[in-house]
């Protein structure tokens, strides 16, 4: 008889033991509690035990005073929506753009997904060179920009974790979809505004729980930006939306809700602000 045991985990443990990170809540640690396996257990404590444990990588940058970010919504390449690419190309010039953030999910990883996928989709070299045709046309559209890692582009390295295959085995994200120019990372800060994919939870949660400004994704039917403000600060938190094509079978799973929120946003004046566009359908 299986051994479960209840335990409280940050969110990159609960990433790492291939569990759904769950929504942050107030309690004494901070942190939410999961049922874990014997096997997840035992990977809990080596984890542990390292000498430098694993942490959500985040970059900072220098302010600029001329920063205008354009933040591009989950796309789940192939599935995503066609003509997203244009609206978030005009997106760009309309706001005189010098920055690209990507929020997460570009690419869908349908076949390789821990739930059940459809038997009429394609097979996983298939899937993958459609994808990076597509990534393809991102590219060249934006050859330099920052890309949250997403939990559909982890799909693959989670496969790898649960198979004990090491780390140094895997290659690089920007070399498997040719994006050389593509800095692939968990998290980055600029101007005091936090862009993460945002698995934790909505915006306007995690901005009452850190009380900084953050511009997230994964979330596709919301789009909107909230401030919280009090005596002496103010903070937004943005959803971005996303490129999605919902009509597609890899987003069979979300039909009977609702529909995604077809959209990208821009981030001007410093951080200060922010702007949700959505595309007209």
């Amino acid at each position: 008889m299986k051994k479960f045991f209840r335990t409280r985990l940050k969110p990159a443990e609960a990433t790492h033991l291939g569990l759904t990170v769950k929504p942050f809540k107030n309690n004494e640690d901070g942190f939410p509690r999961y049922m874990i396996s014997e096997v997840q257990k035992a990977k809990l404590t080596l984890l542990r035990d390292k000498p430098e444990p694993i942490k959500t990588k985040v970059v900072k940058s220098k302010n600029n005073d001329d920063r205008r970010i354009l933040v591009i919504g989950d796309l789940h390449e192939p599935f995503c929506l066609e003509g997203y690419l244009e609206f978030c190309k005009e997106t760009y010039d309309k706001y005189n753009c010098n920055q690209v953030v990507f929020i997460g999910d570009v690419i869908d990883n349908h076949y390789s997904s821990f739930h059940e996928t459809s038997p009429e989709g394609h097979g996983g070299d298939q899937e993958l060179q459609m994808a990076k045709t597509k990534i393809a046309k991102w590219a060249e559209a934006f050859p330099v920009a920052d890309v949250m890692i997403g939990n559909h582009d982890r799909l693959i390295m989670r496969k790898a974790q649960s198979s004990d295959i090491p780390r140094e085995w895997i290659r690089e994200y920007k070399d498997v979809l040719n994006t050389p120019g593509w800095n692939f990372i968990d998290s980055v800060e600029y101007d005091d505004v936090k862009y993460v994919h945002g698995e934790g939870g909505t915006a306007r949660m995690r901005i009452k729980s850190d009380m900084q400004s953050v511009v997230q994704g994964h979330l596709h039917t919301q789009c909107y930006t909230e401030w919280l403000v009090g005596a002496k600060f103010k903070v937004f938190g943005s959803q971005v939306g996303c490129g999605i094509d919902h009509r597609s079978y890899a987003m069979a799973y979300a039909k009977a809700g609702k529909k995604p929120a077809i959209g990208c946003m821009v981030v001007l004046d410093q951080g200060k602000t922010p702007i949700n566009i959505t595309m007209d359908l």
